[in-house]
């Protein structure tokens, strides 16, 4: 109790767990769509090519976070376009565009000088976390919370069983582009935390998990939110004990619950 207590007493460790607890439940409750919708790779695709658009926004001086959803905004874009104009399958087009922006991002940030740190990019920097960056996790995770209770009943109809949500009236097309814009924001809330690679896990796991233990909707929800949070709390207070990185810490926590299920 006594190592508890003295994380608890450290102003960064509280902002972390603060910031790792609420980006955690957001992609937890997004990840139940993405699952049921089969997106997985699509979380995937959005979490590399983010990199292209914090590079450039790096270098004209715009905020990363503006960067990184038009990136991801782009890559969705691009993904659709090839496979409605192609013959390429839904997985192929997204493999190329999300490898193609990934590798043109590792060459902006590796060829411009700026204050951009590829290792914080990829990895995380949870425990450094600025105000500023905070602010913007904070409003990207609760904005897309609340879009997703807005439209969760129609936008879940549409994940379920799109040809019903046309039938009856729904704007299918549109639900699964907000749906892609929520993604986008929410894998940009989550740079902070985890990191472009291991947001990956956090947009897959939880929903798994909920898949295992739940057959409806709600309880799905439930216990993808509650392992996501108690891995988050977890792997932060383990990545100040062993002194290791947060966010592959916290994705070891996840990993746990999920391998109890199988």
């Amino acid at each position: 109790m006594s190592g508890v207590f003295e994380v608890l007493t450290q102003d960064f460790m509280v902002t972390a767990l603060l910031t790792a607890s609420l980006v955690g439940v957001a992609c937890a409750v997004l990840s139940c769509f993405v699952v049921l919708k089969g997106w997985s790779l699509m979380g995937d695709a959005v979490s590399h090519a983010i990199l292209p658009g914090v590079a450039v926004a790096a270098m004209v001086g715009v905020p990363l976070s503006l960067g990184a959803f038009v990136s991801g905004v782009a890559c969705v874009g691009l993904s659709g376009w090839l496979r409605n104009s192609t013959r390429l399958k839904p997985d192929t087009a997204m493999g190329v565009v999300f490898t193609g922006l990934f590798g043109l991002g590792l060459v902006l940030v590796a060829a411009t000088p700026s204050d951009v740190h590829l290792k914080h990019i990829l990895y995380g920097n949870l425990l450094g976390i600025e105000r500023a960056e905070l602010v913007q996790a904070v409003a990207a995770c609760v904005g897309s919370l609340v879009v997703l209770a807005l439209l969760g009943r129609d936008v879940r109809l549409v994940c379920f069983d799109p040809a019903h949500a046309r039938v009856i009236g729904l704007p299918a097309g549109l639900l699964q582009f907000v749906l892609l814009a929520v993604l986008s924001a929410t894998v940009v809330a989550s740079i902070q935390a985890v990191g472009l690679i291991l947001v990956v896990a956090m947009l897959i796991t939880p929903g798994a998990i909920g898949v295992m233990m739940a057959d409806r909707f709600g309880p799905m929800l439930a216990w993808a939110a509650g392992s996501t949070l108690a891995a988050s709390v977890a792997g932060t207070f383990v990545s100040y004990w062993v002194d290791g990185a947060t966010g592959p810490c916290i994705v070891l926590a996840l990993a746990a619950p999920f391998a109890a299920t199988t």
